[in-house]
This record gives C-alpha cells, sequence and structure tokens, in this order.
C-alpha cells in the first residue's frame, strides 16, 4: 500500500471500482470472492493490483486481467494499471467454497424462487434442444439469469449448439459451469473425450442429474432449463424427485404422429404432479421464396397436443408458439451461435423470443414457500 494520503486515497477508489468487476465464471464480484488481495497506488499514478484465481489453470485468466485493467484504468488520478496474478491457498479456497456451496439441491428448496423448466418431446428429431438453447439466450438477453442442465446424458448436443468448447473450472469437489451468451451450462459431454458414447444404465443417470444440481455452482439464478431425453424414462422421473416444483414444457411438429407420441410425455405429469407450462409446435412451415408457405410436416399437431393435453390434465395447457422451419435454425446450431443471436430480425428468432417472454412472465408464486414473516396478535385494549 502506498504511504501518502493521496496514494491510500485513490487505492481505495480503485478497490471500489473492481467491485464492477465479476468473475466470468461465479458471477460475482470479485470483491466479494476474497480475489483482490491487495491494491497500491505509487507516486506517479501507476496502480498494482494483485488479484488471487481460484485454480492455477483458470482458463478465463486473461478475462480476469483485462477486465481488471479495465475497471481500475477509469479511476481519475491512475495512470498505468499493472495485474500480479496469484492462486487461493487452500484455506483461501475452502473459505471462498464455505460461502457458496451447499450439498442440497438449492433449486428443489421449498424458498427456492428459481422457476425449473424441463423441455420435454415423446420422440427425438423434433428439435427439443435447439429449442432449449434458444430460449436460455432469448431469456439471458431480456437480462435474466438463466442456466442450461443437459439432463439428455446419452444423447446431449448442448455444448455444440452453444458453441463451448471449454471444460468447466473445478474447485477441488466444486464444478463452476461455463457461461455462453450469458448462459450458465452443464452437460456431461463436456467431460468426455471426442465424440465418445455414453453407456449408463438407469441409476447412472440419476447420479449425473443429481451431482449437475448438486456439485456444480449455478449461484442465484431466475429460469433453469433443462433439456430432457425423449420419452418419460429415468431422467424424467429423477428431475420430478430431485427438483418437485419443476414444470415442463413439452416439444412436438405439426405431424399427427409426433403430437400423439408428445402427449406421453406430457401426461406423466399426472403421476409427478408437474404443471405442464404449455405446447410449442417445431418446425410448423417453411416460407418459399415467393412468400408462400409449404407445411412439410403437416398441420395443426401442436394445436391437438395442447386440446389433449388440456383434457387428460383437467387444466388449459396452451398453444404457446410455432416456429417456422428456418435454414438459418439449423446453421446456428452447426455454428455454435443460436439463431436468437446470429439472426435475431428472423421469423423463427422472433417467434422464439416471443415464447421466452411469455414463459418469464409467469411469475414462479409464493404458494406454499416460507416468507419468513411471524404474525402477532395486538394487545388487548384496556
Amino acid at each position: 500500500m502506498a504511504s501518502n494520503p493521496s496514494g491510500e486515497d485513490l487505492a481505495g477508489r480503485v478497490r471500489a471500482a473492481l467491485a464492477a468487476v465479476q468473475d466470468p465464471e461465479l458471477r460475482r464480484p470479485i470483491t466479494e470472492l476474497g480475489m483482490v488481495d491487495a491494491v497500491a497506488v505509487a507516486a506517479d499514478g501507476t496502480a498494482t493490483v494483485r488479484v488471487l484465481l481460484t485454480v492455477s489453470g483458470c482458463p478465463l485468466r486473461t478475462t480476469i486481467v483485462d477486465d481488471v485493467t479495465a475497471a481500475a484504468g477509469t479511476v481519475e488520478g491512475v495512470g498505468a494499471v499493472r495485474v500480479d496474478v496469484g492462486v487461493m491457498t487452500p484455506e483461501q479456497r475452502a473459505q471462498l467454497k464455505e460461502g457458496l456451496r451447499t450439498r442440497a439441491v438449492p433449486f428443489g428448496a421449498p424458498g427456492s424462487l428459481t422457476r425449473v423448466i424441463g423441455v420435454a418431446s415423446g420422440k427425438g428429431g423434433v428439435g427439443k434442444s435447439s429449442l432449449t438453447v434458444n430460449l436460455a439466450c432469448a431469456m439471458a438477453a431480456d437480462g435474466l439469469r438463466v442456466g442450461i442442465i443437459d439432463a439428455d446424458v446419452l444423447g446431449f448436443s448442448v455444448p455444440g449448439l452453444m458453441g463451448i468448447t471449454q471444460a468447466p473450472t473445478r474447485v477441488d469437489e466444486m464444478i463452476l459451469p461455463p457461461v455462453a451468451y450469458g448462459v450458465k451450462v452443464i452437460s456431461i459431454g463436456m467431460f468426455v473425450q471426442g465424440n465418445q458414447p455414453v453407456i449408463w444404465r438407469g441409476p447412472m443417470l440419476h447420479r449425473a442429474l443429481e451431482q449437475f444440481l448438486t456439485d456444480v455452482h449455478f449461484g442465484d439464478l431466475d429460469v433453469l432449463l433443462l433439456d430432457l431425453p425423449p420419452g418419460t424414462g429415468d431422467v424424467a422421473i429423477s428431475m420430478s424427485q430431485l427438483l418437485p416444483g419443476s414444470s415442463l414444457l413439452v416439444v412436438t411438429t405439426p405431424q399427427s404422429a409426433a403430437a400423439e407420441v408428445a402427449v406421453r410425455a406430457g401426461s406423466v405429469a399426472t403421476q409427478t404432479g408437474q404443471e405442464v407450462l404449455g405446447v410449442v409446435e417445431n418446425m410448423s412451415w417453411l416460407e418459399l421464396p415467393d412468400g408462400t408457405r409449404m407445411e412439410p410436416f403437416g398441420s395443426g399437431g401442436g394445436a391437438r397436443l395442447a386440446a389433449r393435453l388440456s383434457e387428460i390434465l383437467g387444466t388449459p395447457v396452451p398453444l404457446l408458439g410455432s416456429i417456422p422451419l428456418e435454414p438459418r435454425l439449423r446453421e446456428g446450431g452447426d455454428d455454435g451461435v443460436p439463431i436468437v443471436v446470429s439472426a435475431p430480425d428472423s421469423a423463427a428468432a422472433a417467434e422464439l423470443r416471443a415464447i421466452a417472454r411469455t414463459l418469464a412472465s409467469r411469475p414462479r408464486g409464493l404458494a406454499g414457500l416460507p416468507l419468513g414473516i411471524t404474525p402477532t396478535r395486538p394487545d388487548p385494549a384496556p
């Protein structure tokens, strides 16, 4: 620390400015995480900031250094900025974990206000994963804190759709999920080599989902989306057990056969007690160069599915939207850039944003949640 008063004053201002720098993985200010070890400002205005990384091989080291340099440089009176990088001691990491981690499933707790939505389908190939990542990115673009769990363990695809190639960062047993387009993402695909298949039975699938929910630090989220495997198997059951307050979004194509199969994915809610938020019809039509629409998969499947689920569940299940078939939607998936990011003015992106906003506008609700309020009885009149 500089010994002269002006240097101490500048150091305090620099430290205050660093509160605006967030750890790219934990999404918390580095000052709150104990990552700012020391700040000093020399007589010539050179600021030296010592930053402690959680692990020595932190993949986002350059991002942190650049953000610290930029923030410190905004302080009036500071000229050059030098960032010294160190690594937390085991004791400091333990203290960090103590403040972040819990072994319980945080999103399954009675007081959780995170909306948990499982994106389900009766069969594969209906665009469920593409829908999941685009809804997540649309919500994040609107300022929500969003996470995705790629719960389709055997058929994982979310990392590729989001363009994520980096592995999660580990702080001892705690896992920090990579972030893409403002969305925190975890998938078994981040832990396997290349395109190696995952060959697991039911108990292992349950354990994988449980570990994603307990060992991965998502922080506070407004929405958590789970890309579920097709059908009504082990993972769908595990989700209802681990996340009893979760809801379902059912995806189909206009094809009658696909809609009939999707009825089973939605009607599972009669046994799990989950709410079905609605139906999304994907690949609804293809706009031709002359402006006319072609319906390669037929029409009306989404509406029929919504009506059938409403009848089975005894509560209205709306058709939330119909997404057109666009080559750019497929291209975005291949390139790892969701269409709501790569082509925000497209018809598909507009429909996806509308669906995302409909889902986000529905309040989580306070029914059954502890409010921390103790009723008192007024003193009797004398």
